[in-house]
């Protein structure tokens, strides 16, 4: 437990947490959903889903993980729907990120006893059956923003700043924090 304002909040040790990305925007894409897997993997999610995806995404991962650790993995061309309705069969509960959503802050407390999760975060226009299966529809903010942004606030509110701890086995670098210049060493 660890103290939040004026209450306790309890954090799991044992969350599990995947991401799924809904839509596909080609003009410009790319880099975003690079952007989104590697926010996903820094902020303590264990994967990610991806229907279409070119598959240098994954090869940026895997020299990510080669360098700094850990085993994050990108899946990629399986349905949005399979994914929603393969996460259900295991227990996990959906949240949709989206600004038409209940803000986060009140749900925070409630997501935080989850155990497993999928978080959906779109591209282009979310197809409305999303919102139907979603056990919850949460916003960051109920402006026009980042699905990037959006999925780091987040992560960081759901695992209440645990996620900042986190260390990554088997890494060949690591950052020597520096209050000036860069500090990387080997391992």
């Amino acid at each position: 437990m660890r103290a939040a304002g004026s209450r306790l909040v309890q954090l799991s040790m044992n969350r599990s947490i995947r991401v799924l990305r809904v839509g596909q925007r080609y003009v410009r894409d790319e880099r975003t959903l690079t952007h989104l897997c590697l926010v996903s993997r820094a902020m303590g999610a264990e994967s990610i889903f991806i229907e279409d995806a070119e598959k240098d995404v994954t090869g940026t991962l895997d020299e990510v993980n080669r360098n700094w650790g850990g085993d994050f993995r990108a899946v990629l061309g399986t349905p949005w729907r399979q994914v929603l309705k393969e996460a259900k069969k295991e227990g996990r509960s959906v949240v949709h990120l989206t600004m038409y959503g209940i803000p986060l802050q009140e749900k925070v407390p409630e997501l935080r006893e989850l155990e497993k999760l999928l978080i959906v975060v779109g591209g282009p226009k979310v197809p409305g059956q999303v919102y139907h299966e979603a056990d919850y529809n949460v916003s960051v903010t109920s402006q026009p923003h980042s699905e990037i942004a959006a999925l780091a606030v987040a992560l960081h509110e759901i695992q209440g700043g645990e996620e900042l701890k986190r260390t990554f086995a088997k890494s060949k670098l690591r950052i020597l924090p520096s209050a000036r210049g860069k500090r990387v060493v080997q391992n």
